[in-house]
């Protein structure tokens, strides 16, 4: 695909909007340069959540180079929040751009490669914030389409916090110290870039792309609750040639770990879904000595909160019923991290027009719920939200790749996308708001 901009659709709101679609295209086009720019700049030096010193500085001098005034730094620690005021009066609706990257070591070769060893933006973050940046330069540009203003989000620390982390990060910190009010938005607006997706009434196991140019959306909830725990299983230290003598603590994590997994197969209702992952698993001391000690750490992930609930409790009783039988004990930090994203489906159906109007019916396509996680859900907790998916596949380029994998990148024609849906999204919304 070489463009993003398609062949108008001629409706009503088509006619009207054309004109500053027609404009927005062609600032669009002579920032590009600049997009990938600064695209591969914060791909060159990413950091891990709350680490996003160099990051949260380039959004904030770059938002006051465009002119912006009321700019917010340091929120929940490193976050930028800063408001665009539009020529017309007019409610308020936001964007959210996170901003972390992953501890991942990446194994693309190319010019913008990661120089911090063993961080990666793998997960399209710098995309985000590249689009969220290209939205304020031309929305700065242009003010007199802006009917109200616009609230700029750049968020820390979207990527989960660990089951042992004290306190609050991310969206759901920055809520609490008010980026959502003074002025609070009647919306918010987020997009994540994804390459691999699974698009609504298709059940073949092929492997579907979303391309550049094309836009995935999920009505109503669009992924998971995605929790952490953190298990530790205490035994009794022996000599390994005499196991009898101690409480074998390895022994015992290893019942457990079979014990959770048949919570999902055999113990909760099929039309449930749900996922319990052990992600991490470290004990012992030599190889000759019973085990004292073993730590689990894993993720649970759920649609249903009350469905929820009951998973925590029934992995209560398993490892209580499995450490007693054995004479072991344990202890379970269960950290309820993220709630689901549920998109407004009257949000949904006011913006679907716009993302029509830019890259065509044909590419703006219905997907289903996944089982990821994401924080968005914090800011969608407060006003309705509308979390959409930009397409950033390319079979040419071997832009292929999953998020949060080695190989994962965006081809870099999405920006043009990102930045062009977005804009329109936030206009129509507020030319449509009384």
């Amino acid at each position: 695909m070489k463009h993003f901009i398609l062949p108008l659709i001629l409706c009503a709101s088509s006619f009207a909007a054309a004109p500053r679609d027609a404009l927005f295209q062609k600032s669009i086009e002579e920032m590009f340069p600049h997009l990938v720019e600064i695209r591969r700049d914060i791909h060159m030096h990413p950091e891990l959540p709350n680490e996003e010193v160099r990051t949260s500085k380039l959004v904030a001098d770059r938002l006051k180079e465009l002119g912006f005034t009321d700019i917010k730094t340091g929120v929940a620690k490193h976050g930028v929040v800063a408001l665009l005021k539009g020529a017309k009066d007019g409610p308020c609706v936001a964007v959210r751009a996170d901003m972390d990257a992953l501890p991942i070591k990446e194994l693309r070769s190319v010019p913008y490669r990661s120089q911090n060893p063993g961080v990666m933006h793998a997960c399209g973050h710098d995309v985000h914030v590249t689009c969220a940046l290209g939205v304020a330069d031309l929305l700065s540009k242009h003010r007199d389409q802006i009917k109200g203003s616009v609230k700029f989000l750049f968020q820390p620390a979207e990527e989960a916090m660990p089951a042992t982390f004290k306190g609050d990060w991310g969206a759901k910190l920055m809520v609490a110290e008010g980026a959502m009010e003074n002025p609070k938005p009647a919306a918010v607006f987020g997009l994540h870039t994804t390459a691999v997706v699974q698009p609504a009434g298709v059940t073949d196991d092929a492997v579907h792309f979303l391309k550049a140019g094309q836009i995935g959306y999920t009505p109503g909830i669009d992924n998971a609750n995605s929790d952490r725990f953190h298990i530790t299983i205490h035994g009794k230290m022996a000599h390994g040639s005499a196991p009898h003598k101690g409480v074998d603590a390895i022994a015992v994590a290893a019942e457990a770990i079979m014990a959770l997994q048949m919570i999902k197969s055999r113990q909760t209702n099929t039309r449930q879904p749900l996922v319990i992952s052990i992600g991490t698993i470290s004990g012992g001391d030599r190889e000759n000595i019973v085990a004292e000690k073993v730590e689990l750490g894993g993720t649970v992930r759920t649609y249903d909160a009350a469905f929820r609930d009951g998973i925590i409790e029934q992995m209560e009783r398993i490892l209580k019923g499995i450490t007693s039988a054995h004479g072991a004990t344990y202890e379970m930090e269960y950290r309820k991290t993220y709630p689901s994203i549920l998109n407004d489906r009257k949000l949904i159906e006011a913006t679907l027009p716009a993302f029509k109007r830019i890259v065509g019916e044909q590419n703006v396509i219905e997907l289903i719920p996944g089982m990821g996680g994401e924080d968005f859900s914090f800011f969608a907790q407060v006003v309705p939200g509308f979390y959409f998916r930009l397409g950033v596949a390319n079979e040419e380029k071997g832009m292929t790749y999953g998020g949060h994998t080695p190989m994962y990148d965006c081809d870099e024609e999405s920006l043009k996308t990102g930045v062009a849906v977005m804009a329109a999204a936030v206009c129509d919304f507020l030319d449509a708001s009384k």
